[in-house]
């Protein structure tokens, strides 16, 4: 299928590792050019060389989205590249204090994780509105997690701060009417990253295990129903069609992808 998304522009937030860099390199597969945004140059050149050697077009954009100069810094420098943006994926963001819970998250770890998923979203989304409803056409897509339909007691800070996003982005949703830009969110179920696989193997119960032998445990115990975690590659196909001018009567939407974890009354 030809998701039409040949020269579209795309700005892709923490995209130097894990579902970000996926999510960067489908759009350059269907044609997109698209910046790379990180924080650490070398990790962020490693994903555009990977890119370009697959045959695509993309640039890098670093800086601290937990920043006015930082969040402008990206904003400038994917406009330098590409002269603007159609399409906008906020992905950055996670835990400020990874497995701070209720008894031990600190209200500095709130506010950190506020920033780091919250105002770094609203940051990218005004500094990207003016051009795409000058050209009146645009996506943006937040990046959000299951705990928006299943919330847990532990992770609370960012737990919550994920359940603000699709919140969010129905009311730009509502602002935007007519305007050739749709908002939607993806709420996602757990995903196999780097920083999840380590986690799980560091478990003392999977000392002496290999991860095919780990994994279908988890995926039994969160409640998947297709046996398995979710890859970058499962969260990056349907951002990278939400992306595309075929998803255009898709919009104020939180589209769940967990492998059915969350389920209905579960």
């Amino acid at each position: 299928m030809n998701l039409q998304l040949e020269g579209k522009r795309a700005l892709v937030t923490g995209a130097s590792s894990g579902i970000g860099a996926s999510i960067a390199e489908h759009l350059a597969a269907e044609g997109a050019k698209v910046i790379v945004h990180g924080r650490n140059e070398e990790r962020a050149r490693a994903i555009v060389t990977r890119i370009r050697n697959a045959g695509g077009e993309a640039e890098i954009a670093l800086g601290d989205l937990c920043t006015d100069e930082g969040a402008v810094a990206v904003s400038t420098n994917a406009n330098a590249h590409w002269g603007g943006i159609d399409i906008l994926v906020n992905n950055a963001g996670g835990p400020s204090q990874p497995g701070a819970t209720w008894s031990d998250a600190t209200m500095d770890d709130w506010q950190r994780t506020y920033d780091l998923n919250v105002f770094s979203t609203v940051r990218m989304i005004q500094l990207c509105l003016t051009g795409m409803k000058q050209q009146k056409w645009g996506r943006i897509i937040q990046i959000s997690s299951m705990a928006t339909f299943k919330p847990e007691a532990n992770i609370p800070d960012y737990s919550s701060m994920k359940a603000c996003l699709p919140v969010l982005s129905v009311s730009l949703a509502k602002e935007l009417t007519g305007t050739g830009i749709t908002v939607n969110c993806l709420a996602a179920g757990l995903v196999v990253t780097r920083v999840l696989h380590d986690y799980f193997m560091a478990l003392p119960e999977n000392s002496r295990k290999t991860w095919e032998e780990v994994e279908p445990g988890i995926a039994s115990d969160w409640g998947s129903l297709v046996g398995r975690l979710g890859t970058p590659a499962d969260i990056a196909s349907l951002v990278t069609f939400l992306a595309s001018p075929l998803a255009g009567y898709i919009n104020g939407t939180n589209v769940l992808i967990d492998g059915g974890m969350a389920g209905i009354n579960r």
